[in-house]
């Protein structure tokens, strides 16, 4: 058999028929794994501005994804080709929060494994993968930290120092000016919901001072 002959056998022609209950049964199922992580990504987000369009996206990519799976999984030749097709599409949209990719794969893998009528190990993906999103972000906020901007004159400056020893708070940045000093201050979650912040704003000589939330990190 040479290789002309293998694009003429009847393996490569073989078209699988899908049924409607089965297409409906794998439909139905991927929607719901998408809900899944559609929650799981609206509960456990803990970046600066959560997307609802990059959301839904996942969700839709969990049934876009099994729709093209069960489809190339009936005809050899079209499954080569809807691979070509797929090849040529690029992303431009900038993904800046690696948790992001995650849930991408995420929905991506969990549109393949349903779509190969995988249900049982899909369940169980979702559901451990589920489990593994609450823990990591409930660990995620013991972890949160919160930075004070604290404005204030110089003959402040001994008593915020003081203050910002006495609750273990760390300077990330310092700006001194002749009109006054500004200062960054990173402190824990438990700082933060304390009255911290009013203490440093009833210090004399001291202007404002603002409690922000910080999701990022900083280099040791």
């Amino acid at each position: 058999m040479n290789f002309g002959d293998v694009f003429k056998s009847k393996f490569l022609n073989q078209v699988g028929s899908i049924s409607a209950v089965d297409a409906l049964i794998t439909l139905v199922i991927a929607i719901a794994l998408g809900l899944v992580i559609f929650i799981v990504y609206k509960k456990t987000f803990s970046g600066v501005m959560y997307s609802s369009s990059f959301n839904m996206s996942l969700l839709l990519m969990v049934v876009i994804t099994s729709v093209i799976i069960m489809t190339i999984s009936s005809n050899v030749v079209l499954s080569l080709g809807m691979v070509g097709a797929l090849s040529i599409i690029r992303f431009r949209t900038v993904i800046k929060d690696p948790v992001d990719i995650m849930y991408l794969f995420w929905a991506i893998s969990m549109g393949i494994i349903v779509g190969a009528h995988q249900f049982i190990f899909a369940l169980i993906c979702v559901a451990v993968i589920s489990v593994l999103c609450f823990v990591m972000a409930m660990l995620k906020k013991k972890d949160a930290m919160y930075l004070i901007i604290v404005r204030y004159r110089h003959a402040a400056a001994g008593s915020v120092e003081k203050a910002i020893k006495s609750v273990g708070g760390k300077v990330r940045n310092k700006a001194v000016t002749k009109a006054g000093i500004e200062t960054i201050i990173e402190v824990g979650t438990k700082v933060a919901d304390s009255d911290f912040v009013e203490k440093l704003s009833s210090i004399n000589g001291v202007g404002s001072a603002v409690l922000v939330n910080y999701n990022g990190e900083y280099a040791e």
